[in-house]
């Protein structure tokens, strides 16, 4: 047994907890991946206590598990050696637990002497924006995407617009009329396969198809080349700037992100895959959400294959809420748009307009780049955004195998980061790259 409060370093601080390095008996203990020596942290006596995990033979060394990620290379391991005991699923947690200590801890401390208002923008953050390419330029005749309409030519456009009926389904990014300035005009009537009917008394030509841009012009490159079949609106894309970051709010992430990562070593002796996910309360606006969830993937134990991490907490969140009073849940704002004759009936809006799923507002942390199925549940989740630490490009469904918040017709977009790895922090359990996350 060792006394903790004799031989460690705390943070500068003074505060005791994951920053604490055992330099007694702890420092003695060379690593093994087949220990013969366990520990756990009795903190109601500050101490840690060491115990043999099997029978310890005459002269034999005693080892302890540093964890999965080592800054050195292990020298006399067998590839195929098993283990002859495991260590306790309790044991090794507590192990883990102090090995997930966030790697940037000196940088968050450089920034205490810092304006915690003040804005870190590029290098400075430690997370990568992903930036969602939603449309194509289309900047030369080849790349321009067309489709089929129908027109017809007037004769000096005299005919007044009540006297054609035309259908504006899919052409609000053009122009109803070309040719304006001569003898005749051509009218675009619609984009329907059947030929459209004209009215008898009225002295035009017959309809015909003609080829006209199917989206708009973001670029004066592409006007040009899509006015020469068609005017076409002029809409330049909006130029993609990620939200302002400050000191505290980047800090705000960090715990998030140590959060998971405390959490996911907990689990890493376990059969659970080791994925888990955590929506924090806001930042900026706690209204939105009086308390922090943390799920993990289930799918080992509960033998059911949607019980993804993602899923899960959505399913969390959901649940807390049911069983919540509306009047906890809204934020302030909106607290007073609840009547008295809706309490009186016992009417909830969140339940009764099936909304206590939505993260509208929330950010969303999470190991593992979150798989096709989950990314779509966020998206309708109505997420703010999404940060995960490993990027699964098979399977992916935020810029691994697909990106859904930047499917054309989606009715919802959420922002997505990259968490830095850096060199020496703590390891993640390694996932199969075919797996779903």
């Amino acid at each position: 047994m060792e006394d903790i409060r004799s031989w460690t370093i705390t943070r500068s601080n003074g505060e005791m907890g994951r920053m604490a390095l055992a330099l007694g008996l702890g420092s003695l203990f060379n690593h093994s991946s087949h220990p013969n020596v366990s520990y756990t942290i009795d903190t109601a006596h500050d101490c840690i206590r060491y115990t043999s995990t099997r029978t310890i033979n005459l002269d034999e060394e005693l080892c302890i598990f540093y964890g999965h990620k080592l800054w050195f290379d292990p020298v006399g391991t067998t590839a195929n050696l098993e283990p002859q005991v495991c260590l306790d699923q309790s044991d090794q947690s507590a192990f883990l637990d102090i090995l997930a200590i966030d790697s940037e801890m000196d940088e968050a401390e450089q920034w205490n002497t810092k304006d915690p208002n003040d804005i870190l923008e590029g290098e400075a953050l430690p997370f990568i924006w992903k930036k969602l390419q939603i449309d194509e330029e289309e900047e030369s005749m080849e790349d321009i995407r067309t489709m089929q309409a129908w027109a017809v030519d007037i004769p000096g456009f005299k005919i007044h617009s009540d006297d054609v009926k035309v259908s504006r389904a899919m052409l609000y990014h053009i122009s109803n009329v070309s040719g304006k300035k001569t003898s005749i005009s051509t009218l675009l009537l619609s984009v329907s396969s059947s030929v459209p009917v004209l009215p008898a008394n009225v002295d035009i030509g017959d309809p015909y198809r003609i080829y006209v841009p199917c989206n708009p012009a973001l670029t004066q490159t592409s006007l040009v080349l899509k006015n020469t079949l068609w005017p076409t609106v002029y809409a330049p894309r909006r130029k993609w700037e990620p939200e302002k970051w400050s000191i505290a709010k980047v800090q705000w992430a960090r715990d998030a992100i140590s959060h998971i990562l405390r959490k996911t070593a907990r689990i890493m002796s376990s059969d659970e895959l080791p994925v888990v996910a955590h929506v924090p309360k806001p930042f900026e606006d706690e209204a939105l959400l009086s308390r922090s969830f943390t799920s993990g993937d289930t799918r080992m134990s509960t033998g059911h294959p949607l019980r993804h991490a993602a899923m899960n907490i959505i399913r969390d969140v959901a649940d807390w809420r049911a069983k919540t009073s509306p009047t906890d849940l809204l934020p302030y704002p909106l607290k007073s748009a609840i009547s008295e004759s809706d309490d009186s009936l016992g009417i909830s809006d969140t339940s009764c307009n099936g909304t206590n799923y939505l993260l509208t507002g929330l950010t969303l942390f999470i190991t593992h780049e979150p798989c096709i199925m989950c990314s779509m549940a966020l998206l309708h989740s109505r997420v703010k955004e999404v940060f995960y630490i490993v990027p699964m490009p098979q399977t992916g469904g935020c810029g691994g195998s697909a990106c859904l918040p930047a499917l054309k017709d989606v009715n919802h977009r959420y922002s997505i980061a990259h968490w830095r790895s850096r060199e020496g922090g703590a390891a993640l359990a390694p996932l199969d790259e075919q797996i779903d996350a």
